[in-house]
């Protein structure tokens, strides 16, 4: 007998939340017939205490919020409370003036301000309606018209940061992705809250024209259609239109304020509350101040004593507290390092083995002590889980596997210092600031920020290092903006790309081969060792990748080798013939998003000067020229090219298969990223192939 799992029944709440749809769609309906059909007094009472609640509620909400697009239905709930209140609004007035009654709730709030005295009651209201009008709805609508503007212009300095982040690595597609699906819902909330804002102040508004038209058509039908006295038409109109007003401008109050507080609230790990306490008792010194000051005023004759000092000695009580826990933080850390340093010392060992002493790391990053926080996963550090991502990403790029980066700190580097080493030897260093981004100006900058100048370290461009609280400001202005361990991971992979001919070993060289041979063991077996060596096919590879050309897909390289080397041990030729075999995926890496190719071609002229100074030796094949003539044309390839790439091209020199080799290596100790392509490897041969400027002697 087959056995199964009993599904478990819903809860009637669960299947009332798969239909709140339906229910928007109902009460959306109810609150456009309350407009047209007349409410009696017992419901309306339940309606206008149902929207204090609700009212009430999105309060509360705004202030757990820890980014606004986590609650991006704020605007849509603005505009349907708006609408519910305007349509009780409509049903208070139409029972006021044909019954002159509202409802326990109106009568209830009227008796409560107004407390026998109309002229105050009346005045509290006015204030309300000013304080409602003239300063919290003016003021969210301001915050949003800005937050809308500034949010829009700062959108392509953050989809920079975001491909930066891609291009090094730190990030993946998928990543990217939900990064720039965030970006986007923040531009979309902030211009629906620009526009929700306007339905708030047209709210104030309205409540306002509609109280005064209770009072006077309240005592125009009191006097002239129900002949009462003025003086009690006065009376009972003026009560219930200021309770109506009261029960109207609170919630809306309630909504302007959280309207405030949505869009005036920037990102953050705590909720409001927790923020605004953490920042302001962040210092004791202010409230020590404060204290002292409240408690001058104290003794000063004529001003009242008691609150003065009261409040005074509250806060100094606070202040000291404050004070006694930062002392009893900072003991308690000085304890722990005493007690680590007063550690029993090891006990004497036998002879040490110091063949461990001869290994060196492949790759090492060394860190000054400030930068320890860095790869402290307990004081927030992710420089770690960078590096690990570098690595996957070198991977997927280059298809090379990278050796453990080991991270350690180094006593002998600046505090604030980094540096590269390969197997042991400096290749890169550079200098961050933890507690402070870099802000690099990539031409959309439309203000100058101050800030400590520096100098990128990859591309060796001009930046600031800024503040946290000026972040914001640089990204809005059109500044790119990384924090530290940004910056040392973008380091680190261009380091990687620039040298990764020099990290693939023999040894990693027969890790991809044995990977290889585990899908395609016939060519594996045809090459290695019958027609090339492991080193052989090494050196081949390192061509490859000095080039930044990706090896991950090893198969055509491998087939071309096994069907050129038949005929050619000469490995710069061997080169060539790979290149020809990723000819498609080179081309991919370099053609603009409208599928054309930038290219920058040789002068017929150059070409056969080249192709007759070709010489062959054990080292490879190079051109030889004078010495004049040979600087003349890397400076005239240096000048097309940075006058191409002001002009916002990439641009790639075209040329022919047979010079392309030595041209390359003429100029990559000046222009080392340019990439040198030959004819025979534009694939297809149909694509858009567009000549920006040639290069001649």
């Amino acid at each position: 007998m087959a056995t199964g799992t009993v599904p478990q029944a819903e809860s009637p709440l669960k299947r009332l939340l798969k239909q709140s749809d339906m229910a928007l769609a109902v009460m959306m309906v109810a609150v456009v017939l309350m407009l047209i059909i007349p409410i009696p007094a017992m419901l309306l009472d339940f309606l206008l205490v149902l929207n204090i609640t609700g009212s009430l509620l999105m309060l509360l909400i705004t202030l757990y919020v820890l980014e606004p697009v986590e609650f991006n239905t704020f605007p849509s709930l603005l505009l349907i409370l708006t609408l519910f209140r305007l349509a009780l609004n409509v049903s208070t007035t139409r029972l006021i003036l044909s019954e002159g009654d509202a409802g326990h709730v109106v009568e209830a709030f009227g008796d409560f301000v107004i407390q026998g005295n109309y002229v105050v009651g009346v005045i509290v209201f006015l204030i309300l309606v000013v304080i409602q009008f003239m300063v919290i709805t003016n003021g969210a609508g301001r915050i949003s018209e800005v937050a809308a503007r500034f949010t829009l212009d700062a959108m392509p300095g953050k989809q920079m940061a975001i491909d930066a982040d891609l291009n090094a690595g730190l990030i993946n597609e998928e990543q990217a992705k939900e990064r720039r699906k965030k970006i986007q819902r923040e531009a979309d909330f902030y211009g629906t809250m620009d526009g929700a804002s306007k339905f708030v102040k047209g709210d104030a508004v309205a409540g306002l024209i509609i109280t005064v038209i209770n009072i006077v058509a309240g005592i125009l039908i009191g006097v002239f259609q129900r002949g009462i006295e003025i003086g009690q038409a006065l009376t009972t109109y003026t009560l219930l239109t200021i309770g109506d007003g009261l029960v109207t401008q609170i919630p809306a109050l309630m909504i302007s304020t959280g309207t405030g507080i949505m869009v005036s609230r920037a990102a953050a790990d705590a909720n409001l509350g927790a923020a605004i306490s953490e920042q302001i008792l962040a210092n004791p010194k202010p409230l020590m101040i404060a204290a002292v000051m409240l408690v001058g005023l104290a003794v000063i004759p004529g001003l009242p004593t008691l609150p003065f000092m009261t409040v005074g000695a509250g806060m100094g009580a606070l202040a000291f507290f404050l004070q006694r826990s930062r002392q009893e933080e900072v003991l308690q850390a000085e304890a722990v390092a005493q007690r680590a340093e007063g550690a029993p010392a090891a006990a004497p060992k036998g002879p040490e083995n110091v063949m461990g002493l001869l290994k060196v790391d492949p790759m090492e990053l060394e860190i000054g002590y400030r930068l320890i926080p860095l790869v402290d996963a307990a004081q927030g550090g992710d420089l770690l889980e960078r590096v690990t991502m570098i690595r996957r990403q070198t991977a997927l790029k280059l298809g090379l596997v990278l050796p453990p980066i080991r991270v350690r700190d180094n006593l002998q580097l600046k505090p604030k210092e980094y540096r590269i080493n390969l197997r042991g030897v400096e290749i890169a260093r550079g200098e961050v600031h933890i507690e402070h981004y870099m802000a690099m100006n990539v031409g959309l900058a439309i203000e100058e920020i101050s800030g400590i100048p520096t100098t990128e370290p990859v591309f060796g461009l001009p930046a600031v290092w800024i503040t946290e609280d000026q972040k914001e400001r640089a990204e809005m202005a059109g500044y790119t903006v990384f924090d530290a361990s940004s910056v040392i991971a973008t380091h680190l992979t261009e380091v990687i790309k620039a040298h990764a001919s020099d990290i693939l070993t023999r040894q990693d060289t027969q890790v991809l081969l044995d990977n290889l041979k585990e899908e395609s063991p016939a060519v594996v077996i045809e090459l290695v060792p019958d027609l090339l060596g492991v080193g052989d096919v090494q050196r081949v590879l390192q061509n490859l990748l000095a080039e930044r050309v990706s090896i991950r897909d090893l198969l055509p390289v491998m087939e071309a080798l096994a069907t050129h080397a038949r005929l050619t041990k000469d490995l710069d030729t061997l080169t060539e013939h790979s290149r020809q075999a990723l000819s498609r995926s080179i081309c991919k890496s370099v053609i603009a998003a409208d599928g054309s190719l930038a290219v920058i071609t040789l002068d017929p002229n150059l070409e056969m000067v080249l192709g007759n100074a070709i010489q062959h030796t054990e080292q490879g094949a190079f051109v030889s020229l004078e010495p004049g003539a040979a600087g003349k044309l890397v400076r005239n390839a240096a000048e097309v090219v940075e006058r191409l790439m002001g002009q916002g091209h990439q641009p790639v020199v075209l040329c022919s298969s047979k010079v392309r080799l030595v041209f390359r290596r003429l100029i990559e100790r000046k222009l080392p990223n340019l990439t040198v392509m030959a004819y025979n490897e534009v694939i297809p041969p149909s694509m858009d192939v567009r000549s920006l400027g040639v290069i001649t002697l």
